[in-house]
């Protein structure tokens, strides 16, 4: 039985290696080409993509709103998801539904109830705020809390908060102290999760930013392919590989967690 099991295993992860890989080799290999039938492959796509300074900010910008929307949404999350756990589990099912709400409302109809709203935060921002794309963290944060909130659920579900909790608070510790230095590293894999779940969704979002006239990485790709396909197509294959990374690492620094310890010892 377990060796069947190893197979299907095998069989699986292969399909989706398969399934991620194809479409990056194919990304290079355009992104390669040289010019004529017979010309030979060349970097030039990819040097070319400093070349554009309105891409290359475009590339800071979205990296920022990866790093504040992945801290904001657990500073958001995680204190309150502890709280309600420990002083206010009737209100676990409305927490859960207003977390997962966002799933079930297409994202241009969010962006049409809250466009109103970004015209006076536009309008109110501080002077290099104004018309920086840094102000979608506030819609990022919203689009991200169903997939962050299942991440983060999920490990704390695996641990006994409350007498971890109890715990720490009967040794004199702070609600800082339980929260960052007892219950955060119980939980790390899963914030680790929630995080990159949280860039992937950041550095991938393309309608919010259209439709609202701000330029993150895609809008910038998007304008780039009418010009230069070469380059947004290198662009898009380095994005690719950025993610791939992330998720290498995130299993890696997994591996070290408590949680995964534990798991495997029982």
């Amino acid at each position: 039985m377990s060796g069947s099991f190893r197979a299907v295993r095998a069989g699986i992860l292969l399909v989706f290696a398969v399934f991620f890989v194809v479409p990056i080799i194919a990304l290079v290999e355009f992104s390669t080409r040289g010019i004529g039938l017979d010309a030979p492959r060349t970097l030039e796509s990819w040097r070319q993509i400093f070349d554009y300074p309105d891409l290359t900010h475009a590339i800071v910008v979205s990296l920022e709103l990866a790093v504040v929307t992945s801290v904001g949404t657990l500073l958001l999350l995680v204190p309150t998801m502890v709280w309600v756990r420990l002083r206010a589990r009737p209100l676990s099912r409305v927490v859960e539904f207003l977390c997962l709400l966002p799933l079930t409302i297409p994202a241009i109809v969010i962006v049409v109830g809250l466009a109103p709203i970004y015209a006076w935060v536009t309008y109110l921002s501080p002077g290099p705020l104004k018309d920086s794309a840094l102000v979608l963290v506030f819609i990022y944060v919203v689009l991200v809390l169903p997939f962050a909130y299942r991440a983060i659920d999920a490990g704390l579900s695996a641990i006994d908060v409350g007498t971890l909790a109890e715990a720490a608070r009967s040794l004199g510790a702070g609600w800082p102290t339980v929260m960052f230095r007892v219950i955060a590293p119980n939980i790390r894999s899963a914030l680790l999760n929630a995080a990159l779940l949280s860039v992937a969704l950041t550095l991938g979002e393309f309608t919010v930013a259209s439709l609202l006239n701000y330029v993150n990485l895609q809008v910038a790709v998007n304008q780039l392919a009418q010009a230069n396909a070469g380059v947004s197509v290198a662009v898009a294959a380095a994005l690719l590989l950025f993610t791939f990374v992330l998720l290498l690492v995130l299993s890696l620094v997994g591996r070290g967690a408590p949680g995964s310890r534990r798991g495997r010892e029982g």
